[in-house]
């Protein structure tokens, strides 16, 4: 049958991106606890596409990915771009896969459990000078190297959304009694070198907040938070600057860090943003 997608093209427009968008697939992700979690992905695969090609083969992209989805893990993402560049004869392949990451958490006091919703994504990118290296990142690299580093390092990101509550410093230091308190999210975005669990930078943005959010809470758990915020008052300020010295501790090598809160007594969000790179 005739290939139109590989048909010359004559207008000399070359694409930086072609593929497919918003795919919902069902994949295995690590799981500190479990091993692996089961979760469905929403998945974004492109190419670059150059002038003189009519178009890209769409199926190319779902072929692929379906065979890493069972293990759709930090160095294997990388590994099916390379194979998706290396089908589609492009340049560059980029893929951003989004998916909820569920952990078990306990209510502080009563130990009643219920599940946590996160939302986190892989972010990659790679082309000729950017391969990503054949060791997998289920455990560290030897001597502390990084397993995704080559002659010129790969691109990847890994993306993590975690809901917190805060309660305003100045609302408790100007009130009588009480502090208007808020629930929002921190958002993490980190530049991997090294293997790490999710859940370990959870629970260390969850630290950084007024409290944590809980699926579950009885009254003896919910005295115990309201309390335990109105101890610990955070600005977006704070829990922006305490999530920065705790992945910088954790040594990542770039990292941005925003946190936003909808405010309770204000017709505003209140947001904060940094971002490091220890290159600078």
């Amino acid at each position: 049958m005739i290939d139109i997608q590989s048909t010359p093209d004559t207008r000399e427009v070359p694409l930086q991106k072609v593929g497919v968008k918003n795919v919902r697939y069902p994949v295995q992700v690590l799981d500190k606890n479990k091993k692996v979690q089961n979760t469905t992905a929403s998945v974004n695969l492109f190419v670059n596409l150059p002038h003189n090609y009519k178009g890209t083969h769409m199926s190319r992209f779902i072929e692929v990915f379906h065979k890493y989805h069972t293990d759709i893990s930090m160095n294997n993402f990388l590994e099916m771009l390379e194979e998706i560049r290396t089908k589609l004869d492009a340049e560059r392949a980029f893929g951003r896969i989004t998916f909820p990451y569920f952990m078990e958490k306990k209510a502080p006091v009563s130990g009643s459990a219920g599940l946590m919703e996160y939302q986190c994504s892989y972010e990659g990118e790679v082309s000729p000078c950017l391969q990503p290296a054949s060791q997998s990142c289920a455990t560290p690299s030897p001597k502390g190297r990084s397993p995704l580093k080559s002659p010129n390092g790969a691109k990847f990101f890994i993306t993590i959304k975690v809901p917190v509550a805060t309660l305003c410093p100045c609302s408790k230091a100007i009130s009588e009694y009480g502090a208007h308190n808020q629930r929002g999210f921190v958002k993490v975005k980190v530049l991997y070198s090294k293997f790490f669990w999710i859940e370990d930078v959870i629970e260390m943005i969850e630290n950084c907040a007024s409290t944590s959010l809980y699926s579950i809470l009885k009254r003896q758990d919910e005295k115990y938070v309201t309390e335990h915020a109105y101890d610990n008052p955070r600005f977006v300020e704070d829990v922006v600057r305490e999530v920065y010295l705790g992945l910088k501790q954790a040594g990542f090598k770039w990292f941005n860090v925003e946190a936003e809160t909808e405010e309770s007594i204000h017709y505003h969000n209140a947001y904060a943003c940094a971002e490091y790179d220890s290159e600078k």
